[in-house]
């Protein structure tokens, strides 16, 4: 009989907090025995009777591996193995499991490895599936309130790997909102919480994403959970392009420039309701149906 409890690795803060508490908020939900856990040294269950999710650079000790050989399944992160100039001399792009822990991951039967974007950089490690970000139908609800009713939103922290690329790319093209009479919400790196930032998705008119940008130039399908809150939240997204989007959601406008990122807003704004509506409820739909985390729960339990 498969175990009914699933330990996943804490994140204090970033994108990690975000996603995993969604991978928990959907273990629970499919009525599993959830916990976080800080170091895996600290599981003592007796082995077979427990699920792992849990990132490589976690595994980096005998006592840490052993935990992960006594699992009944780890559902392991990997990171790639080498990673593009410049972007690679950060420790967000590089692989911190060592070597020899790599090896013996990859001689177990009970490993399945995963990771947003898996190709030719996973260079050491047995296959990996491909496991995208997804939207938290638990924790994201359906709300109403005109205190938040922006004509276009963004909210997003700076994510700065080094480079502060992404900032100047955001400034760049937010400050075209200047020119115009739009009542805009844009949050960086704002000290907002999760009920006003489900507030401001649900009742703003269109939503807004801009990628990193090693995204941006390598055309990954490393897309951001900004895409699924987006559209799962409010429906209407305006985006830059990168590689994700395009293919999982070939109705989503993609700017590449600032001014067609105001034009592309503009002609939403513009829309008929019911035609708007009918955009909002299609993507809501799939969203809902495909790319929650219930359903990436329900994918690795199936590798």
């Amino acid at each position: 009989m498969n175990p009914k409890k699933v330990y996943i690795k804490y994140h204090e803060a970033g994108g990690g907090a975000w996603i995993y508490e969604g991978y928990k908020n959907a273990w629970d939900h499919l009525d599993y025995e959830v916990s976080y856990f800080n170091n895996l040294n600290e599981i003592k269950d007796d082995p077979g009777t427990y699920y792992l999710q849990v990132v490589d650079s976690n595994i980096n000790s005998d006592e840490a591996y052993q935990v992960v050989k006594n699992s009944f399944r780890a559902f392991i992160f990997a990171q790639p193995n080498s990673f593009p100039h410049p972007w690679g001399a950060h420790p967000n792009f590089q692989c911190h499991c060592p070597d020899n822990f790599i090896s013996l991951i990859n001689k177990l039967d009970n490993t399945i490895l995963w990771a947003f974007d898996p190709g030719p950089r996973h260079t050491k490690w047995k296959k990996v599936h491909t496991l995208p970000i997804a939207f938290d139908s638990i924790a994201y609800k359906d709300l109403k309130n005109k205190d938040y009713a922006f004509d276009v939103c963004y909210i997003g922290g700076r994510a700065n790997n080094g480079f502060d690329e992404k900032y100047q790319i955001m400034s760049h093209y937010f400050s075209k909102f200047e020119d115009t009479d739009l009542k805009c919400g844009i949050f960086i790196d704002k000290n907002i919480s999760h009920e006003q930032e489900n507030q401001i998705l649900c009742n703003s008119k269109v939503c807004l994403n801009i990628h990193d940008n090693y995204q941006r130039l390598m055309g990954t399908v490393d897309s951001n959970e900004r895409t699924f809150k987006s559209l799962g939240c409010n429906g209407i997204l305006v985006s830059d392009r990168e590689g994700f989007i395009p293919k999982t959601f070939p109705d989503v406008p993609i700017f590449d420039t600032p001014e067609q990122m105001v034009e592309l807003v503009d002609n939403y704004l513009n829309m008929p309701s019911d035609d708007l509506q009918e955009i909002r409820d299609k993507h809501r739909k799939l969203i809902r149906d495909q790319h929650t985390y219930i359903e990436r729960v329900k994918a690795l339990l199936s590798f």
